[in-house]
């Protein structure tokens, strides 16, 4: 593979799971093959400097990344040192900090967060203070795995604008990708390790529409029919995580069987709370939530839950055991040969549907998917909106989403929080 990437450019890299986007940006930020290993062939170039000569540490500050998982990325526990940090182990002047720091979280939209507990934020929030910690460094080279998977998008289109406008080279690595391609100078397209594409925008985007046009939208399948028998139901319920803040007011919801309603909202509306109420993770602070049968979640990050060394035995662990059953969820979700695999050899989108396999094999009565997307390709969407269509009389199905194609595929109903606490 061979590509040169211009000052001030803005190039998006789309390819199926697996396909090697995220090695690609690896390579780009010095991190293959000082931290990853394996075997390395050929050079890359940041700057003028060789990455095989200059580890990562030396491309801090040329180099900036926000990787697919937020989460693994933090490292202090308030917002506003979090995004300091980086600053500082650049030697950066101390009167330069706080303005810089300022300046990155004002850019995300996320200023209001400078004082939170890290461990407080919603994962589109959390996402928002890692793409400040990146901006605050003034990169030549911006890399992002992903970077709006979290975002709503009102987020997600504000903070696609803000990095067309920057003039550093920027390299997305993106599943979703009508929004990102507003912006866009040049795409790539990857194919388990080729580069199959390297165009300017608008050549790209007639190649995917012929080549591959599943990657510029998916049709909807059609609603189903609710039985009208309740299995979760809401009522005025309230929740606080802190004595005076409610996350959640006065409540009402119901989610029937044969249905799945899809649940959207900004960053911070209490989306995963919902979810999590519905559950029975959470307990109300106010009012009552009624599950009627067995409830399944599936996390934002599931990929921070596996226990087990294989594959089958991750997705049998919920079913004491019964590999027919893991098995028969497996291949639902498109992974049919990984049962030896260790889940974290798997890639990001792959260990997405080992969760939604280890969900869907307890066979719940309502399934609960928390950004069930994120980092999934769009031709592994269609699959996962038409298996949740083909079962959704099965059980009650809430899926938390800021991704609005898929919503549209997979729902008969829409609902939306609000920035305030709101009955939905």
């Amino acid at each position: 593979m061979s590509v040169q990437i211009e000052p001030g450019e803005l190039v998006v890299a789309f390819g199926a799971s697996g396909s090697g986007k995220s090695t690609l940006l690896r390579a780009l930020a010095g991190l293959v093959p000082h931290f990853h290993g394996g075997r390395f062939e050929g050079s890359v170039e940041i700057a003028g400097r060789d990455t095989r000569l200059a580890r990562p540490a030396e491309l801090a500050g040329t180099v900036a990344t926000v990787f697919q998982d937020p989460e693994e990325q933090v490292v202090l526990s308030r917002v506003d040192r979090e995004v300091a940090f980086g600053l500082e182990n650049l030697g950066v002047a101390p009167h330069e900090i706080l303005p810089r720091v300022q300046a990155a979280l004002a850019a995300v939209g996320a200023e209001h967060l400078a004082q939170r507990a890290v461990a407080e934020l919603s994962g589109g929030e959390l996402q928002r203070v890692c793409l400040a910690s990146a901006l605050a460094l003034e990169p030549q080279l911006l890399i992002l795995d992903e970077p709006t998977s979290q975002l709503d998008p009102e987020a997600a289109d504000a903070f696609l604008e803000l990095v067309a406008s920057l003039d550093v080279a920027v390299v997305i690595a993106e599943q979703r990708p009508r929004r990102v391609l507003e912006h866009a100078d040049r795409i790539l397209f990857l194919d388990q390790g080729r580069l199959l594409l390297d165009a300017p925008a608008r050549a790209g985007e007639a190649w995917l529409r012929e080549h591959h046009p599943t990657w510029l939208g998916h049709g909807a399948n059609g609603p189903s029919a609710p039985t009208g028998r309740s299995v979760c139901r809401f009522d005025r319920v309230g929740f606080s995580y802190r004595a005076g803040t409610a996350v959640l007011d006065g409540l009402d919801l119901e989610l029937s069987r044969g249905e799945v309603v899809a649940l959207s909202g900004p960053n911070g509306s209490g989306k995963t709370t919902v979810a999590k109420l519905a559950t029975g993770l959470l307990v109300p602070t106010d009012g009552v939530v009624e599950l009627g049968g067995r409830a399944a979640m599936l996390l934002q990050d599931p990929s921070r839950y596996t226990v087990r060394e294989r594959v089958d035995q991750e997705v049998a662990l919920g079913v004491h055991g019964n590999m027919r059953r893991a098995s028969a969820a497996l291949d639902a979700v498109g992974l049919r040969g990984r049962d030896s695999r260790h889940p974290r050899d798997l890639s990001s989108g792959e260990r997405e549907r080992l969760a939604l396999a280890a969900v869907l094999a307890v066979e719940p009565d309502l399934l609960v998917l928390d950004e069930p997307t994120r980092g999934v390709d769009p031709p592994r969407k269609r699959e996962l909106a038409a298996l949740l269509r083909s079962q959704a009389s099965r059980r009650a199905t809430l899926v938390v989403t800021h991704d609005e194609e898929f919503a549209d595929a997979v729902a008969d109903r829409m609902l939306s929080l609000g920035r305030e606490p709101a009955v939905v």
